[in-house]
């Protein structure tokens, strides 16, 4: 029997909310690991932006294969089969001798979680309604930036205890339990899950049209993606990853050669910028939500859109003239916040015009950001080598921000909100 004003859908945000946590923290753990790597293996600097390179290979290779295959099969079963994929070349990497094993794992473990963010973006589709998505994906990719934040000091203290292959056994290992957790408890139809009342079964599918609630297709992914909206959604996402996938590959260890900083310090000092970027896809998430049921549906994802670049294009440029590293912490930390600022409308905006397609939109975007996060990973250390200085990478990253803030005006006047 189903019970009054039931909100089990909130407990299926908790859940990806945990899974997202646990993929990053798997994701950054071989950027606190990478000193202790470099110098067991031999690998230099440039080797090992290769290395951080060859997830985002992977990542982008899978990613709309993923999405479309979330939509096809249900994020229940493909979810927990990916997890435990990824989990498995976790711990393969603890296993690493050399440079040519550890790029090729990487770029299968990127490939295993591409469809992490598509498939759980799939899953909230399911059971929120248009009105509660722009919190719900907000707190997913908060998940992210929290679990990287606390993943970085907590990767640090087991390597710094026992070692860093360790801690990829150790990651590993979480990653299956929340598998089996997902493949018991979870439900793609939110009618065939117990303890969903009448009440909240009818408010998830509040504003949903008959096609979509039966099941019917909707608008195909590849029309959306080859329009002019999905080419203006695809550009910005590589323009937010291309700033923000420095923190999970050379912040820490910047900080660690630049400013001289221990390791310990250096841990606590990179999380600054992702406790920055969980209060910015938290607080962006509300953003959306709120003026969404405003009725200014379109401004919901624009604006914050188009405000959250603004800032990190400021930040970033004022990040490159810091004297001291709190300074140039907080100045990276404000700009981390505004490009997350802008991932709730980024993931929404999936949603409204993917719907039942919402998979393989999201997969799409994400691919692009995967581009940008190789981008960033190859990009700095050649700038860092070629210049001595940051300064190219942040003025390059700036632009890309005011680039993608015109994006979301013209996205503006181009049409996105369709829930």
């Amino acid at each position: 029997m189903r019970r009054p004003g039931s909100r089990v859908r909130w407990c299926v945000v908790a859940s990806v909310f945990l899974l997202a946590f646990i993929t990053i923290v798997d994701r950054v753990c071989i950027s606190a690991a990478k000193q202790s790597m470099a110098r067991e293996l031999g690998i230099t600097d440039l080797q090992f932006g290769w290395v951080f390179g060859a997830f985002t290979i992977g990542y982008a290779i899978f990613m709309v294969p993923s999405g479309w295959l979330a939509d096809r099969y249900g994020p229940r079963v493909f979810l927990a089969a990916i997890v435990c994929a990824w989990s498995a070349f976790t711990m393969l990497t603890g296993l690493m001798q050399a440079l040519v094993p550890l790029f090729l794992v990487r770029l299968l473990f990127g490939l295993a979680e591409a469809g992490a963010y598509p498939t759980a973006s799939r899953a909230l589709y399911n059971w929120m309604p248009a009105s509660e998505r722009g919190m719900a994906l907000g707190l997913l990719n908060t998940g992210s930036r929290v679990g990287a934040a606390v993943g970085l000091a907590i990767a640090t203290f087991i390597i710094l205890s026992l070692g860093w292959r360790a801690a990829f056994f150790l990651l590993g290992a979480a990653g299956v339990s929340w598998a089996a957790f997902w493949l018991w408890w979870y439900r793609d139809d939110p009618a065939r899950k117990p303890g969903v009342s009448e009440e909240e079964l009818r408010h998830i599918r509040t504003g949903r049209s008959e096609a979509q609630t039966s099941g019917a297709p909707a608008e195909r992914w590849t029309r959306i993606v080859f329009s002019r909206r999905g080419g203006l959604l695809l550009y910005q996402y590589f323009a937010n990853n291309f700033t923000f996938f420095l923190v999970y590959s050379w912040f820490l260890p910047y900080l660690q050669q630049h400013f001289r900083l221990g390791a310990a310090q250096a841990g606590l000092f990179a999380g600054v910028p992702l406790y920055c970027g969980a209060l910015g896809t938290w607080s962006g998430g509300v953003v959306v939500d709120r003026l969404y049921r405003r009725g200014l549906a379109a401004r919901s994802r624009t604006l914050p859109g188009a405000c959250g670049f603004t800032i990190a294009a400021a930040s970033i440029v004022a990040a490159a003239h810091a004297p001291a590293v709190g300074l140039f912490v907080a100045a990276f930390g404000l700009a981390i916040f505004g490009v997350d600022f802008t991932v709730s409308p980024s993931w929404t905006v999936c949603s409204d015009l993917g719907q039942q397609n919402t998979g393989a939109v999201s997969g799409a975007m994400n691919m692009m950001g995967s581009v940008g996060s190789f981008a960033a990973s190859i990009t700095f250390p050649y700038l860092l080598q070629l210049t001595g200085r940051i300064q190219p990478y942040c003025y390059l990253a700036a632009l890309f921000s005011v680039l993608a803030a015109l994006s979301w005006m013209r996205l503006s006047s181009a049409g996105t909100a369709q829930p």
